[in-house]
């Protein structure tokens, strides 16, 4: 321990050097604390890519597991060192280097705050779309090495999508910056998307180039209450049938507008089984087309409810209350674990009708169910009323449930929070042994000693 806390302070000013246990501690986990905790034995906070190539260097010298982590907000465990050894925390390299508005592009540092980059390009009358929950707190880096998402993904895609180039230092401390500015490559194999969504087990991301996009002029929310489940799907695949296509439509059952209820005036009615929040985005003209348009479909499908909200404060509302309902639902649970299986959009009624019946043979937790109906990207809940080892049984055996469910209807097992190790045992479920192989062979030609955030993706010695 002092050995090596000796050696990084070589590398690095030995202020950004920790391994005080209660330092230690608080980088034991990310945001799936509830899981499993790792140890490590040192944190390094480097501030340029250097730094990190130094370190990297040192570790696959000697062997020694590196953990790089942006905000510890993921929720698979990427960012629990598993194996102890160094953590690299991502979080002082957040400087947004440069925003292009002619070519539509930026160039920022991996610790970049997604939020704060948000309000940097908005102020040059720039969009950048991908906005998962945690979007106040998580980092740029995190967001690229699990291709995260967010309710944007219906119209907007993925973070993927919006990567134009990355700089990567690999295991042995060489650097690399595969892709660039330019919007089209044809260049050789796509490096680029194939450290995108690596989750830190091929290399450490510490440069982004990033696409962009004007900033729609407007917006508009659309609330739809649904009799039904059927109801609600039925009307999401009329509305991108019919060529509208919001920016964002979120899934909300029954439960969760009872919770919503309490933080939004007028409340909704409760009388559905199932609710449609919608975001219409555009100039004034092509919003208000798209409300005319979902407003006739709804009428035809004999929805229970629907508001077209005008004011903006007042939508807002609904939003806010949207994002806060997995702070809201622990006010009255103990523990949740909120999962992200993603289905084909057609089959979003017969995922939450299985979940609805597995929820039902539950004893020790409780099941809900959300999600982002417009991309099929939805998100189980697992309530814990009182946390004990039954419940904790019968959750994990839920869990493999509703991923096996997923799957079972064509599906993922991960739309956007990424594999980490809380479900690296099912991953060959859906990948099959020769993928399974094959992503093995690509780890082990990038990282040939496995000091890359070992642990993760797949279960050691399966």
């Amino acid at each position: 321990m002092k050995g090596l806390e000796k050696d990084l302070r070589r590398l690095v000013p030995e202020e950004r050097v920790r391994t005080d246990p209660e330092d230690l501690r608080a980088y034991a986990a990310d945001a799936t604390y509830y899981v499993r905790r790792g140890k490590p034995d040192a944190v390094v906070l480097p501030e340029t890519t250097e730094e990190v190539s130094k370190v990297l260097r040192y570790a696959f010298g000697r062997t020694i597991p590196v953990t790089p982590r942006g905000a510890g907000t993921g929720l698979s465990g990427g960012a629990t060192p598993l194996k102890g050894g160094i953590v690299l925390d991502m979080k002082r390299m957040r400087q947004v280097l440069e925003i292009n508005r002619r070519n539509l592009s930026a160039r920022v540092e991996a610790g970049v705050v997604l939020a704060d980059f948000h309000r940097a390009v908005k102020k040059l009358g720039l969009f950048y779309p991908p906005n998962p929950q945690s979007m106040t707190v998580c980092t740029l880096g995190g967001n690229v090495a699990t291709r995260a998402c967010g309710p944007h993904g219906v119209k907007y895609g993925a973070t993927g999508d919006y990567v134009l180039g990355l700089e990567v230092v690999l295991a042995d401390g060489s650097v690399i910056e595969p892709g660039g500015d330019v919007v089209r490559s044809s260049a050789g194999y796509d490096l680029v998307h194939l450290f995108s969504g690596s989750e830190g087990t091929l290399g450490v991301i510490t440069k982004i180039r990033l696409r962009l996009l004007p900033l729609p002029p407007a917006h508009r929310t659309v609330v739809v209450a649904c009799e039904t489940i059927e109801q609600a799907g039925d009307t999401v695949t009329e509305i991108l049938a019919g060529g509208t296509l919001p920016a964002m439509i979120e899934f909300i059952p029954q439960m969760a507008v009872v919770a919503m209820n309490q933080y939004i005036r007028p409340p909704l009615t409760t009388q559905g089984q199932a609710y449609l929040l919608m975001d219409l985005d555009g100039t004034l003209d092509q919003i208000a087309s798209q409300a005319d348009h979902i407003l006739g479909i709804c009428r035809r499908m004999a929805v229970l409810d629907i508001r077209v909200i005008e004011d903006e404060k007042e939508a807002q509302s609904y939003w806010t209350a949207r994002s806060n309902l997995g702070a809201m639902l622990l006010t009255v649970m103990k523990k949740a674990v909120n999962e992200d299986v993603a289905v084909p959009r057609d089959r979003i009624p017969e995922f939450v009708r299985g979940i609805q019946a597995l929820s039902a043979t539950l004893t020790k937790v409780v099941l809900g169910i959300g999600g982002h109906a417009g991309d099929g990207n939805m998100h189980p809940t697992i309530l814990y009323p009182e946390v004990s080892d039954a419940a904790e049984t019968e959750a994990r055996a839920t869990i493999e449930k509703v991923v096996r469910l997923g799957l079972s209807l064509g599906g993922t097992v991960s739309g956007e929070h990424g594999i980490g190790f809380h479900k690296a045992e099912f991953l060959a479920l859906q990948l099959g042994p020769t993928q399974m192989e094959l992503l093995k062979r690509i780890k082990k030609a990038l990282d040939p000693k496995g000091i890359l955030n070992p642990g993760k993706l797949w279960l050691d010695g399966r």
